[in-house]
Protein backbone atom coordinates (compact mmCIF):
# COMPACT_ATOMS: atom_id res chain seq x y z
CA UNK A 1 0.00 0.00 0.00
CA UNK A 2 1.38 3.37 -1.02
CA UNK A 3 0.39 6.38 1.08
CA UNK A 4 1.31 9.80 -0.26
CA UNK A 5 1.23 12.91 1.90
CA UNK A 6 1.00 15.98 -0.32
CA UNK A 7 1.68 19.45 1.06
CA UNK A 8 2.95 22.89 0.15
CA UNK A 9 5.37 25.07 2.05
CA UNK A 10 3.57 27.50 4.28
CA UNK A 11 0.89 25.14 5.56
CA UNK A 12 1.73 23.98 9.10
CA UNK A 13 -0.84 21.18 9.19
CA UNK A 14 1.16 18.76 7.07
CA UNK A 15 3.60 18.09 9.94
CA UNK A 16 0.68 17.17 12.23
CA UNK A 17 -0.74 14.84 9.59
CA UNK A 18 2.68 13.30 8.99
CA UNK A 19 2.93 12.40 12.69
CA UNK A 20 -0.60 11.02 12.77
CA UNK A 21 0.05 8.91 9.69
CA UNK A 22 3.14 7.44 11.34
CA UNK A 23 0.99 6.34 14.27
CA UNK A 24 -1.89 5.13 12.08
CA UNK A 25 0.27 2.88 9.87
CA UNK A 26 3.11 2.12 12.28
CA UNK A 27 2.08 -1.53 12.56
CA UNK A 28 1.54 -2.05 8.81
CA UNK A 29 4.63 -3.39 7.07
CA UNK A 30 2.73 -3.22 3.77
CA UNK A 31 2.49 0.59 3.95
CA UNK A 32 5.01 2.85 2.24
CA UNK A 33 4.81 6.56 3.05
CA UNK A 34 5.84 9.11 0.44
CA UNK A 35 5.98 12.84 1.19
CA UNK A 36 5.38 15.02 -1.87
CA UNK A 37 5.79 18.79 -1.86
CA UNK A 38 3.56 20.63 -4.32
CA UNK A 39 5.54 23.64 -5.43
CA UNK A 40 3.47 25.57 -7.96
CA UNK A 41 -0.12 26.26 -8.88
CA UNK A 42 0.53 24.47 -12.18
CA UNK A 43 1.59 21.37 -10.21
CA UNK A 44 -1.52 21.65 -8.04
CA UNK A 45 -3.77 21.84 -11.09
CA UNK A 46 -2.00 18.98 -12.89
CA UNK A 47 -2.27 16.74 -9.83
CA UNK A 48 -5.77 17.80 -8.76
CA UNK A 49 -4.33 18.93 -5.41
CA UNK A 50 -7.20 20.10 -3.20
CA UNK A 51 -5.15 21.60 -0.43
CA UNK A 52 -2.49 20.92 2.14
CA UNK A 53 -2.21 18.42 3.58
CA UNK A 54 -3.72 15.77 1.32
CA UNK A 55 -3.47 12.02 1.86
CA UNK A 56 -3.61 9.64 -1.09
CA UNK A 57 -3.88 5.92 -0.47
CA UNK A 58 -2.87 4.01 -3.59
CA UNK A 59 -3.58 7.21 -5.52
CA UNK A 60 -7.08 7.85 -4.11
CA UNK A 61 -8.07 10.59 -1.67
CA UNK A 62 -10.21 8.93 1.02
CA UNK A 63 -11.30 12.32 2.37
CA UNK A 64 -12.13 13.90 -0.98
CA UNK A 65 -14.77 16.55 -1.21
CA UNK A 66 -15.09 16.88 -4.95
CA UNK A 67 -16.39 20.43 -4.83
CA UNK A 68 -13.23 21.60 -3.02
CA UNK A 69 -11.15 23.92 -5.20
CA UNK A 70 -7.80 22.86 -6.60
CA UNK A 71 -4.89 25.04 -5.51
CA UNK A 72 -2.28 25.99 -2.97
CA UNK A 73 -4.37 26.44 0.17
CA UNK A 74 -4.62 24.87 3.60
CA UNK A 75 -7.20 22.11 3.72
CA UNK A 76 -9.74 21.44 6.45
CA UNK A 77 -11.11 18.05 7.50
CA UNK A 78 -14.34 17.09 9.20
CA UNK A 79 -13.49 15.31 12.45
CA UNK A 80 -15.61 14.18 15.42
CA UNK A 81 -14.53 17.39 17.18
CA UNK A 82 -15.33 19.69 14.25
CA UNK A 83 -13.16 21.10 11.47
CA UNK A 84 -9.42 20.55 11.83
CA UNK A 85 -6.28 20.82 9.73
CA UNK A 86 -5.79 17.04 9.77
CA UNK A 87 -7.90 13.91 10.10
CA UNK A 88 -7.61 12.14 13.45
CA UNK A 89 -5.43 9.07 13.89
CA UNK A 90 -8.60 6.97 14.05
CA UNK A 91 -9.94 8.46 10.80
CA UNK A 92 -6.63 7.69 9.12
CA UNK A 93 -6.64 4.11 10.44
CA UNK A 94 -10.18 3.61 9.14
CA UNK A 95 -9.23 5.00 5.72
CA UNK A 96 -6.20 2.70 5.52
CA UNK A 97 -8.27 -0.31 6.59
CA UNK A 98 -10.96 0.47 3.98
CA UNK A 99 -8.32 0.82 1.28
CA UNK A 100 -6.69 -2.43 2.37
CA UNK A 101 -9.95 -4.30 1.80
CA UNK A 102 -10.43 -3.00 -1.74
CA UNK A 103 -9.40 -5.24 -4.64
CA UNK A 104 -6.26 -3.93 -6.30
CA UNK A 105 -6.27 -4.20 -10.07
CA UNK A 106 -3.06 -5.11 -11.81
CA UNK A 107 -1.22 -6.13 -8.65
Amino acid sequence: MEITLQYFDGCPNWAVLNGRLAVAVGDRPDATLIVQRIETLDDAQRLGFRGSPTVLIDGADPFAEHDAPVGLACRMYRTPDGLAGSPTVEQLREAVERAGRLPRLGR
